[in-house]
């Protein structure tokens, strides 16, 4: 098994920066997302526990279900199924509010299940293609959420719910 991890600050209030990385339907804003949908909603909130979302990205097709979602600090997740076949671990994406903005770590754990050669396979192919894939996301949530003024989005992040 790899584990695979991208991070970032993105200059945007912690809860805009997890609403926009959890509604995967924004992953085609990245060039290597083709297709994301939401299959299955969640119990508590559309991609919350139990939500399904179906994937085509340039390296594959996954299916992955929610297994944890902590608005607006964590969400995780386990890929199902997927083409080509995969062994899935874990994943994750953490949000920590830091000066500048959000950090986002995103981590996955996964190897490609293919006998003998899955293993060298993840190392060489499959972990540089999903490292490269989560920071194009990542690149489109800080281009999406950098649109607004500065001012105004840090306004929008001190008028949270009580």
């Amino acid at each position: 098994m790899e584990t695979m991890t991208a991070e970032r600050v993105i200059d945007a209030p912690i809860d805009e920066v997890f609403a926009w990385l959890t509604t995967t339907t924004h992953y085609t804003r990245s060039p290597l997302v083709l297709r994301c949908r939401l299959t299955r909603r969640g119990k508590d909130a559309p991609y919350g526990v139990g939500a399904v979302r179906s994937h085509l990205w340039m390296i594959g097709w996954l299916r992955e279900r929610i297994t944890r979602y902590e608005a607006p600090y964590t969400t995780e997740y386990v890929v199902e199924r997927s083409v080509p076949p995969s062994r899935h671990e874990f994943g994750s994406m953490t949000f920590t509010e830091v000066d500048g903005g959000t950090r986002v770590v995103w981590t996955t754990r996964a190897e490609m299940a293919m006998p003998v050669v899955g293993p060298f396979l993840t190392r060489a192919v499959v972990r540089p293609m999903i490292v490269r894939s989560f920071d194009s996301i990542l690149t489109a949530a800080e281009t999406a959420l950098a649109r607004r003024p500065r001012a105004e989005r840090r306004a929008a992040g001190r008028r949270r719910p009580a």
